[in-house]
């Protein structure tokens, strides 16, 4: 069994900063790529960045130069730091990590957090 756990959300002002955590747990032989998605209401789910085993980075166009996502290899967590939140950063956050689990036989799995609710707003 493998869970993610995110954390770190919450109500800030336009301006604001904000840092999100996921932590896996559970029965993990290594992790691939790790990345954070956000869901707005209303509209559908997008990635929002990501970034491999190596340390390699992408992100949305709306975030670029706000957002940055690092992970903790050792305690099996990503980060996400949000500078210069905007209303329109308002969504529920998800985490999502491609995990390679398993015992006698070793397989890779998407897993997703529950997320957590971030508010941008005065």
């Amino acid at each position: 069994q493998v869970q993610l756990v995110e954390s770190g959300g919450g109500l800030v002002q336009p301006g604001g900063s904000l840092r999100l955590s996921c932590a896996a747990s559970g029965s993990i032989f290594s992790i691939n790529t790790m990345a954070w998605y956000r869901q707005a209401p209303g509209k559908q789910r997008e990635l929002v960045a990501a970034i491999s085993a190596g340390g390699r980075t992408n992100y949305a166009d709306s975030v670029k130069g706000r957002f940055t996502i690092s992970r903790d290899n050792a305690k099996n967590t990503v980060f996400l730091q949000m500078n210069s939140l905007k209303p329109e950063d308002t969504a529920v956050y998800y985490c999502n990590a491609r995990i390679v689990t398993g015992t006698a036989v070793l397989s890779e799995v998407d897993y997703g957090g529950q997320g957590t609710s971030v508010t941008v707003s005065s």
